[in-house]
């Protein structure tokens, strides 16, 4: 805490009974706890690589969360992302997380799913590279070419690229189209 005071009590303790799932990723990007509610999601995670726990698609995007938490470049995210669920399957989460510090060093990730989608979601079409599924979901979610930009730390020219590929490799001619040829 910023007044230098500990936190009293048993957080630990009590972050295993509170029902939001919440995990911890170390340095490494090992997943080091996850508490019940978490579990229930994505089962036993712990010991394995955080970019194990999200969809093929995802780990570009996470990967690039999570290093610039660990360099101090992001404080907090606040995003949409799929994970592989506990029965294999995939499940939409909405997660928000920040660096955990200890002595004033950055030490690992904290996290929260703050929500959870009821409905399973599809895996993309299988010929599509990572980077191409990336544009496709962002494209699901309405995303105008400056935010996918934005998103992806690219420039907009580089997205009309993608978005140029991604409408080849699905056998269509416009956005629209692309995502509605997935459904």
């Amino acid at each position: 805490m910023s007044t230098g005071r500990e936190i009293p009590g048993d957080v630990g303790k009590a972050l295993e009974s509170v029902r939001v799932p919440s995990y911890v990723i170390d340095a490494d990007g090992v997943v080091r706890w996850v508490n019940p509610a978490a579990e229930r999601i994505v089962g036993d995670v712990r010991g394995r690589l955080m970019t194990s726990v999200v969809a093929p698609e995802e780990r570009l995007r996470a990967r690039k969360h999570f290093t610039r938490k660990m360099t101090g470049a992001e404080q907090v995210t606040d995003t949409e992302v799929v994970v592989i669920g506990a029965d294999g399957g995939r499940v939409k989460v909405e997660i928000s997380s920040v660096p955990l510090t200890e002595d004033h060093r950055i030490v690992g990730v904290f996290g929260q799913v703050v929500d959870v989608s009821e409905a399973s979601v599809d895996a993309p079409p299988p010929h599509l590279t990572p980077r191409q599924a990336e544009v496709l979901r962002l494209l699901q979610r309405g995303a105008s070419t400056d935010q996918i930009a934005g998103e992806l730390n690219v420039s907009k020219e580089t997205v009309r690229n993608h978005i140029r590929h991604l409408l080849r490799a699905l056998g269509v001619h416009t956005r629209l189209e692309a995502v509605a040829a997935i459904r």
